[in-house]
C-alpha cells in the first residue's frame, strides 16, 4: 500500500490544530476527514474506511480515550492520540486504551507526519484484528458485512453491531446498558427492551433462519443477551 491511499481520521474541536495535523498529513500522501467531536467522528467510521485516526483527548462530548476504547471494539485501525496532557499515567492511560502513539501538544507537524506513517505501516499486519470470528461466522469490521461459510448475510447495519457486539463477547452475557451504547449509541432506555427485542426476532426470522441458527441468540431474562459459542 502506498500513501497516497492512506486516509486518516482527524478528530479535534480546534480548527487551527486540526488544519496543523491535516496540513502535515498532506506532506506525507494522506487523504482526511475533519471531525469536531465524539459523535461526528464515530458516523464517519461508520460510513467510511480509514486507514488512521488521530484524535484529540480533550473534546466536548466525550474524550478521546473514552472514543478509543469504543473503537478498539469494532475497528482495527492505528490511533494516535494528541493531547496537552503529558504527564506519565495520562500517556499511559491512553496507550492502554487502545492507542499505538500518543503525542502531546505543542508538536512537531514534521514528526506527528512520520509517527502516522509509522503507525499505519505497523498496523498493516493487524489484517486479522479486522475480523470477529464464532465458528464459520465472521464478521468483517472494515466492510461491516458478514458470512456464512464464505456465503454473505442479509443483514441491516443495526443487526450487523448487534451481531458484532455479541461475537465480541462469545458465551458471555451483554447487558442491556451495553447494547444501547454499542449498537444504538444511546444510553436512552425508554423502550429499550423493546427495540432490542425487535432486532433480535428480525434476525432470528431473517439472516439466522437462512442459516438455520436461529436460537444462535440467547435471551438471558433480566440480564441481557449472550452469543452460542460455535
Amino acid at each position: 500500500m502506498t500513501t497516497e491511499s492512506w486516509k486518516a481520521l482527524v478528530l479535534d474541536d480546534d480548527p487551527h490544530i486540526a488544519s496543523v495535523i491535516t496540513f502535515s498529513l498532506e506532506t506525507r500522501g494522506f487523504s482526511w476527514e475533519t471531525a469536531s467531536t465524539g459523535k461526528e467522528a464515530w458516523n464517519l467510521l461508520k460510513k467510511q474506511h480509514f486507514d488512521l485516526a488521530v484524535l484529540d483527548v480533550m473534546l466536548p462530548d466525550i474524550s478521546g480515550i473514552a472514543l478509543t476504547q469504543r473503537i478498539r471494539t469494532a475497528y482495527s485501525l492505528p490511533i494516535i492520540l494528541v493531547s496537552a496532557l503529558g504527564e506519565e499515567s495520562e500517556r499511559i492511560e491512553g496507550l492502554e486504551a487502545g492507542a499505538d502513539d500518543y503525542i502531546v501538544k505543542p508538536f512537531s507537524p514534521r514528526e506527528l507526519a512520520l509517527r502516522a506513517v509509522l503507525a499505519v505501516k505497523h498496523g498493516s499486519g493487524r489484517a486479522d484484528a479486522a475480523m470477529v470470528s464464532n465458528g464459520p461466522l465472521q464478521l468483517n469490521l472494515q466492510t461491516n458485512t458478514a458470512t456464512w461459510n464464505g456465503t454473505r448475510l442479509e443483514l441491516t447495519d443495526i443487526e450487523f453491531r448487534f451481531l458484532l457486539t455479541l461475537a465480541s463477547q462469545i458465551g458471555k452475557v451483554v447487558p442491556i446498558s451495553h447494547l444501547l451504547n454499542e449498537v444504538w449509541q444511546t444510553q436512552e432506555t425508554s423502550g429499550a427492551r423493546d427495540m432490542i427485542k425487535s432486532t433480535v426476532y428480525r434476525l432470528r426470522k431473517g439472516a439466522l433462519a437462512q442459516i438455520s441458527k436461529p436460537d444462535l441468540i440467547v435471551n438471558v431474562r433480566g440480564l441481557g443477551y449472550s452469543m452460542q459459542k460455535l
